[in-house]
């Protein structure tokens, strides 16, 4: 690999959560690696994550208003990330959500894609997505279809620019090849466990925590423990629904807003259980709970169904109802399921960092052309 001119392409740099994770061990794998992004607007105290590097970014960045209305301009990113010139790497990584993926490449390059999720706002959550942002009818509605049509055009156009899918899981490997119609390799993403410690001794409540958006169903944990006072909640996250959420609270839920890392982790060590809603692609929330050795309650669908070992590190719930969700809870309450603290922590551990830096990197050497 020595001397051998990586390109790490990213959607965007605006804060530091999962796919930023991902980048950073990528740097760590390939740290001579440029970066290349739609924007760079990452706060100055997370660039430590990047490793100080400067981030080449297209015409967007100069636009106005983008830096906090960077979605604004979906339409114009498929153009945009196509003017990025990554002709001298052979090498290029893009960890793509959205448009990233759709970089041009040459044939002496090879373009690697690590898929967090195809475009879900264009696919699978397209119709939940104009709901939530009142786009169903009217000029601005027909407009959002169009774009979205659009894109999703080009996004399936541009599969074809990749010479190797990475999925974040299995379930998002099932997503690329009913999107693609393209395999994927599975490598979960790198989560930092050694940050986490086991926590033998729990205390009488439950927490959750997450950024609070629609599709997480943070509303949904809460009306479940609305209708059960006698059992302590406490959430942890702030978001676009905070107020909405805080008006729906009953004395027994406790709302923290955003906590740092120190508080958060106190919090998933002394929990008696994580509690979990979404159905994410992967969540990396319930798996820094385990490597606390906090059992989760997840919903049975997404990424929980491959990090949670059902009765194991946790109880995985058939429906993403109150009803569902209050009956694993109460099963939970009973007893008749014995949870291991060090058992937990230890299936937490499949998911660190060195395994993920190991099989990208031995995915990476078998995918080279032997002339690189």
């Amino acid at each position: 690999m020595e001397g051998l001119k990586v390109a790490i392409v990213h959607d965007w740099f605006v804060e530091y959560a999962g796919s930023e994770r991902v980048v950073e061990e990528l740097l760590t794998l390939y740290p001579s690696a440029d970066l290349f992004s739609l924007i760079d607007f990452m706060p100055e105290h997370l660039r430590k994550h990047l490793l100080q590097k400067k981030v080449h970014t297209t015409f967007i960045q100069k636009l106005p208003f983008a830096k906090k209305h960077y979605r604004s301009y979906l339409a114009f990113m498929p153009f945009a990330i196509e003017q990025l010139d990554l002709s001298a790497y052979k090498l290029v990584i893009s960890s793509s959500h959205a448009v990233a993926k759709g970089i041009l490449t040459h044939s002496y390059q090879t373009h690697i894609c690590y898929c967090h999720s195809p475009i879900r706002y264009a696919w699978d959550l397209y119709q939940q997505y104009l709901k939530e942002a009142g786009l169903t009818s009217g000029f601005k509605g027909t407009l959002a279809k169009l774009i979205l049509h659009y894109i999703r055009i080009w996004d399936y156009s541009t599969a074809n620019r990749v010479d190797h899918f990475i999925a974040n899981s299995s379930y998002i490997a099932r997503r690329i090849q009913k999107v693609y119609r393209r395999e994927a390799t599975v490598i979960y993403p790198p989560v930092d466990v050694e940050n986490f410690t086991l926590a033998a001794n729990k205390e009488d409540f439950y927490v959750t925590a997450s950024r609070l958006v629609p599709y997480k169903k943070v509303d949904l944990i809460i009306e479940a423990f609305a209708k059960m006072p006698d059992k302590k909640l406490v959430i942890i996250g702030t978001g676009p629904n905070y107020e909405k959420l805080k008006a729906q609270a009953t004395p027994n839920i406790t709302m923290l807003g955003y906590q740092p890392f120190d508080v958060l982790k106190d919090y998933l060590q002394r929990a008696k259980a994580f509690v979990f809603a979404a159905e994410e692609d992967f969540g990396i929330l319930p798996v820094e709970a385990q490597a606390c050795g906090t059992p989760v309650i997840a919903f049975g669908k997404g990424g929980a169904v491959e990090t949670v070992l059902d009765r194991k590190t946790g109880i995985l719930y058939p429906e993403q109802t109150v009803a569902s969700l209050t009956e694993a809870i109460l099963e939970f309450e009973s007893g008749s399921l014995i949870f291991s603290p060090s058992q937990i922590r230890g299936h937490a551990e499949r998911f660190n960092k060195d395994q993920f830096r190991a099989k990208i990197a031995a995915l990476v050497s078998s995918k080279l052309p032997t002339t690189a």
